[in-house]
């Protein structure tokens, strides 16, 4: 939809909204959007970047990729740098005034320009003011502006977040409760989520789940109000017709459990339990000389993407076999003398050597997580099972959970935060307890200093103290009884029963109501399970079918992602894509549960 905004010192400028990429293939349409324009020139470009395109590029490209584009060199547009008057310049940033004036400054003066000349792509619409500064001062240097829909990180293949850091904190602190900074939030919320609508050239009948808090409602009648504006089409103020696919707005409180559980399949696991910052694992290699190595865990690799969603338990045992796999090969190559032979294993040991690499970080990853739950976590696993589900392995209901917790609470080797995630899980099972109750189980386990990661739930509407909460109606759970599973894996997030009942037009319309006007005939109830289904049904068959987006408000765990692949999985003729403001692992979402009271000025804010 291109928008011709203005004129630009007698020159006319095309402003185009580019669909930047589908999640799923989201360098490759980068490149397409952004690269194709001066791909025929033949000659080397400098890039620059603001942080949060910095953010986005290193999510979708690597180094070799811009370099095969003719990048010569990446640059972060806020800084000094010194003039390269022979070379372009490409300017993939925000339309916030900071990027907007790190631009202008590269181009004062014609004598003094810094690049010869520039081709500028905004991340989302670029205000009116800050387009007329551009025109006032460096129009001449532009060859090319475009707006491109991309206010959202593509985190996975079908797993986005947005660019809102504390979102989590003006949404549910109680500091902010008289200021507008929920509603400023909530709007860039909606913005950053049509701008994923978008993308993916989807106008979803957009619904909510209702409850106490008004939060997925408000969001959701924003959502549906910006993609009205989005899609205008002309004058008349006609609407770009609805199509087949729902995005459904759920608040955090809608599932406490999933976000303290200990979760046992690979990429959970290791996010929860290993040291894992900007998706880096490091690790030492064997010998007691060993180095410090480093590996990301990314979509590119094929291994991670594989084992990610697998119990631990097969992780473990899939791995040994296929590096013996990779081994036997190279023997058996290695066996042959000829000289044909010879010449293809060395073409083929680079491979050989990559693939082992893969292994190896791989098979310490979850050697690493054997060691921390054989040493803790195990015995930690069936209580929380119990408490969670209300059930013990053998079908048998939980008659006291006081009792089940008690052992975890007087066993002096859990460190203060699984003492904390299970007395929560106690709580969320009993909908609250009594308040002395409460102050007796944080003065017992000496968490007083930590006592707002619990306190503070009720600022998310789950009840704390049973006297003063609203007994909440808890969604109407599948039976899985006769699925396959491990004793201590029993719990399924209730994402993933939302997921199902969605596709096969299960939801009540009562608590899962629309806030569009004209909501579309939901094509999700076609779906067909893959048991009912022929083999052969491809991710690609999905995307010309029916699509649901799921947006949480407030953080989504790692084993909801999960579910978005299995339900698509299971269901070949709708994709699942999930989303939402951050990614959670137990401990962060329990400091930042912590720091909901706090001033704003005392919150440290982890950018994602």
């Amino acid at each position: 939809m291109p928008h011709v905004h203005s004129y630009l010192a007698g020159i006319v400028i095309l402003w185009e909204v580019s669909s930047v990429f589908e999640i799923s293939c989201g360098s490759n349409e980068l490149k397409s959007a952004v690269f194709d324009d001066f791909r025929k020139e033949e000659e080397w470009k400098i890039m620059l970047l603001d942080d949060y395109t910095t953010k986005l590029l290193s999510l979708c490209c690597k180094m070799t990729d811009l370099l095969a584009e003719g990048i010569t060199v990446v640059e972060n547009v806020y800084k000094n740098r010194e003039p390269v008057p022979h070379m372009k310049a490409i300017y993939l940033i925000t339309p916030t005034k900071k990027s907007v004036d790190g631009l202008i400054d590269d181009f004062i003066t014609k004598s003094c320009s810094r690049y010869k000349a520039a081709y500028v792509y905004f991340t989302d619409f670029c205000p009116d003011n800050l387009f007329n500064k551009i025109k006032s001062s460096c129009a001449k240097s532009i060859r090319k502006c475009k707006e491109i829909n991309i206010s959202f990180f593509p985190y996975e293949s079908q797993v986005f977040i947005l660019n809102v850091p504390d979102a989590f904190y003006r949404c549910y602190s109680p500091t902010l409760e008289k200021t507008k900074e929920k509603d400023t939030v909530m709007q860039v919320m909606a913005e950053q989520i049509v701008t994923l609508c978008a993308t993916l050239d989807e106008n979803p009948g957009v619904r909510y789940k209702s409850g106490p808090s008004d939060r997925a409602s408000k969001l959701a009648q924003l959502v549906e109000k910006n993609l009205e504006n989005y899609y205008r089409t002309d004058e008349k103020s006609q609407i770009k017709a609805k199509t087949h696919s729902q995005l459904i707005i759920i608040d955090r409180a809608f599932d406490p459990v999933s976000t303290v559980l200990h979760e046992l399949t690979f990429q959970a696991m290791a996010y929860d339990l290993l040291p894992i910052e900007n998706d880096t694992y490091k690790y030492k290699t064997e010998g007691s000389a060993g180095k410090e190595k480093e590996a990301i865990l990314e979509e590119d690799d094929d291994l991670w993407v594989k084992m990610r969603h697998k119990h631990i338990a097969d992780v473990i045992e899939e791995i040994p076999k296929l590096l013996k796999e990779i081994s036997s090969k190279k023997k058996e190559a290695e066996g042959k003398l000829s000289l044909s032979a010879l010449s293809q294993l060395m073409k083929r040991m680079p491979q050989y050597r990559k693939e082992i690499s893969k292994q190896v970080v791989h098979l310490n990853i979850a050697e690493d997580c054997m060691s921390k739950f054989k040493s803790n976590i195990e015995r930690l696993c069936k209580t929380e099972q119990d408490l969670a589900l209300g059930t013990d392995a053998e079908g048998q209901k939980v008659k006291d959970s006081m009792r089940v917790l008690l052992p975890v609470l007087l066993n002096k080797s859990h460190e203060s935060y699984d003492k904390i995630r299970a007395i929560l899980l106690y709580i969320f099972s009993t909908n609250g307890t009594t308040q002395e109750n409460l102050e007796k189980l944080i003065q017992n386990v000496h968490i007083e200093s930590d006592s707002d990661m619990i306190r503070n739930w009720k600022y998310l509407d789950v009840p704390v103290i049973s006297s003063f909460a609203v007994q909440q109606h808890k969604y109407s759970r599948r039976d899985r009884s006769s699925e396959e599973t491990f004793q201590l894996s029993r719990w399924t997030p209730v994402i993933k029963d939302v997921m199902e009942d969605a596709i096969e037009n299960k939801l009540d319309s009562k608590d899962w109501p629309y806030s569009s006007r004209c909501p579309p005939t939901w094509n999700g109830s076609g779906a067909v399970s893959a048991r009912q289904k022929p083999k052969g049904s491809s991710r690609e068959e999905r995307k010309s079918s029916a699509r649901l987006i799921i947006f949480v408000i407030g953080g989504v765990t790692y084993s909801e992602m999960r579910c978005a692949y299995e339900v698509s999985e299971a269901y070949k003729s709708c994709e699942v894509v999930i989303g939402s403001t951050h990614i959670l692992t137990p401990k962060r979402l329990l400091d930042e549960v912590k720091s909901l009271t706090k001033p704003k000025d005392m919150v440290s804010i982890k950018d994602e």
